[in-house]
C-alpha cells in the first residue's frame, strides 16, 4: 500500500467532493467520508495482501487521474459509439464517468422497470438507493471498493420488479476519453422476485492512458434469474478495475460472462453470495497481448444448503502477457448438499508468456460434492500433426485449435449483436493469417 499517493488523492477529493452526487444527503456524506478514511489509511492494494499477491498496481500510482468534466455530444465520434451499442438493446451510456441521455437508448422501456443514472437515483428514490449501496460489496474489502465509494461521480441504477421477464436486454456502456481522465461509476442491478433479465456492461475507450474504476452490486431475488455479461476492451494504455458482488436470494439463479480483453493492466473481480437452493454460474475469456496484466479473482459463498456453482475460465496469452485466475469457493458449516466445480485453463503461445493460477477449495461442512481442476500448456503438438496430414499447413492449424479453444467460451453468449461484437475483439487481437470469421 502506499498511504503517500493515497494521500494525494485524498487532498484532490476535497476539490471535487461538492459535485458529486447525493450530497445532500446525511447518510451518502457519512458512508463516503467512512470510504475515504479507510482509502487514506490503506491506499490501493499492493501485493503484499494475499488476493492481490500476483497483480502489481504501482503504475496507477504514477499518476494522478482526474475525474473529467461532462462531454458534450460533439466530442463523440458517433459511429464509433454506435459500433459498440447492441442492436434490440436498452442502451445507457456513461461517458467519463457521466450519464449521458442524448446517447442512451430507452425507447419502449416497460413503465414498471426503474432505469436511471445514479445521480437521478439520489435525488427521486434516494431511500431505495441507500437501502442497497454498500450492501453487496464492502468497502473494508480493499482500496478499490472504499476508492470507488468515495469518489464514484455516477452510475445506473436498474430495477426490475417481480414476475417481469424483460423481452431484451439492459445495455451499460462505458466510455473514456481523454488522457488521464479517470471514470468512476457505482452501479446497482436489482431483479426482484421472479423476474428475469439480461444485462450487458461493456468498457472501452480511445487510445490514451486513462483509469476505469467500476463496481457493480447485484441483487437477484427468489426464484429470479439474471444474467450479467461484461466485456471489457479498454485502451491498451488504460487501467482497468472492474467489481461485480451479488448476492442471491433462495432459488436464485445469477449467470455471469466475463470477457476480458483490453488494458494495460485489467482486474476483475465476480464475488457471489449463495442462498439456499441457489444457482451460480461465472464463465470467462481473458486474451493477453504484448506486455498486459490482466487479472480476475472470483468468489464463490455457499451459505446455505443444496447450492449449486460452475465455473470456467480461460485465458489465452501470448509476447509477454500475463494472466493470473485466482478462484476460491468457500463451503460454510450450514451449507450441506452443496454441488460446486470450478475449471481454470489456459493456453500460452509464447515462451514468454505467462499464468498464474490458485484455485481454492475452503469446505466447512462434509456432506458436499466439490471439485476443481487447473491446466496451463501449449498447443497440443498431436492435435497439429493431425490437422497437418489433412492437408492444413501448420501456421493454419495452429491458428484454428487457438480459435476453437477461446471459441467456447463465446459460444455460451447467445445475444447475437454481443457474441458477433466479441467474436471480433477476438480475430483483431489475433489477426493470423488462415482465420476464417466463418470457422467461429
Amino acid at each position: 500500500m502506499n498511504t503517500a499517493i493515497a494521500s494525494r488523492y485524498t487532498a484532490e477529493y476535497q476539490t471535487i467532493a461538492s459535485s458529486l452526487p447525493g450530497q445532500t444527503l446525511p447518510w451518502l456524506r457519512a458512508l463516503r467520508a467512512e470510504a475515504l478514511a479507510q482509502f487514506a489509511e490503506q491506499g490501493f492494494p499492493s501485493p503484499r495482501e494475499e488476493e492481490w499477491r500476483y497483480t502489481n498496481v504501482s503504475g496507477i500510482e504514477k499518476k494522478l487521474f482526474a475525474p473529467s468534466a461532462d462531454i458534450t455530444v460533439g466530442d463523440i465520434n458517433t459511429d464509433w459509439l454506435k459500433s459498440y451499442q447492441i442492436e434490440n438493446a436498452w442502451v445507457l451510456v456513461l461517458v467519463n464517468g457521466h450519464f449521458s441521455a442524448e446517447f442512451s437508448v430507452l425507447t419502449d422501456l416497460p413503465e414498471a422497470v426503474s432505469v436511471m443514472s445514479m445521480a437521478d437515483a439520489l435525488a427521486k428514490q434516494p431511500a431505495q438507493v441507500e437501502k442497497y449501496l454498500g450492501l453487496a460489496a464492502s468497502q473494508s474489502e480493499h482500496g478499490f471498493i472504499a476508492f470507488n465509494t468515495a469518489w464514484f461521480s455516477d452510475g445506473l441504477f436498474v430495477h426490475v420488479p417481480s414476475k417481469l421477464v424483460l423481452d431484451r436486454p439492459i445495455q451499460l456502456l462505458h466510455i473514456v476519453t481523454g488522457d488521464d481522465a479517470m471514470a468512476t461509476t457505482r452501479n446497482i442491478i436489482i431483479a426482484d422476485e421472479m423476474a428475469e433479465a439480461k444485462v450487458i456492461e461493456t468498457f472501452v475507450g480511445n487510445d490514451s492512458a486513462y483509469l476505469t474504476a467500476s463496481v457493480t452490486e447485484v441483487f437477484v431475488g427468489q426464484n429470479a434469474d439474471l444474467t450479467l455479461y461484461k466485456m471489457q476492451s479498454e485502451s491498451e494504455k488504460a487501467y482497468h478495475f472492474g467489481g461485480s458482488y451479488i448476492k442471491q436470494a433462495r432459488d436464485a439463479r445469477f449467470t455471469h460472462h466475463n470477457f476480458a480483453f483490453g488494458g494495460l493492466l485489467a482486474r476483475s473481480d465476480i464475488h457471489a453470495d449463495l442462498d439456499h437452493a441457489s444457482e451460480c454460474e461465472l464463465n470467462g475469456l481473458y486474451l493477453g497481448i504484448k506486455r498486459q496484466h490482466i487479472d480476475n479473482h472470483t468468489r464463490i459463498n455457499h451459505l446455505k444448503p443444496y447450492a449449486i456453482s460452475r465455473e470456467l475460465y480461460k485465458g489465452v496469452l501470448d509476447d509477454r502477457a500475463r494472466g493470473v485466475f485466482q478462484g476460491r469457493v468457500i463451503v460454510a458449516i450450514d451449507a450441506q448438499k452443496t454441488d460446486s466445480q470450478m475449471n481454470n485453463r489456459n493456453l500460452l503461445l509464447s515462451d514468454d508468456a505467462e499464468a498464474d493460477t490458485k484455485p481454492q477449495l475452503e469446505i466447512y461442512a462434509d456432506d458436499v460434492k466439490c471439485g476443481h481442476g487447473v491446466t496451463v500448456g501449449q498447443l497440443d503438438e498431436k492435435s497439429i500433426f493431425y490437422l497437418q496430414s489433412r492437408c492444413v499447413d501448420e501456421e493454419t492449424a495452429r491458428n484454428m485449435l487457438t480459435f476453437a479453444f477461446a471459441n467456447e467460451m463465446v459460444d455460451k453468449v447467445k445475444i447475437r449483436g454481443l457474441h458477433d461484437m466479441i467474436l471480433e475483439q477476438l480475430l483483431t487481437r489475433f489477426p493470423q493469417e488462415g482465420v476464417n470469421k466463418e470457422w467461429l
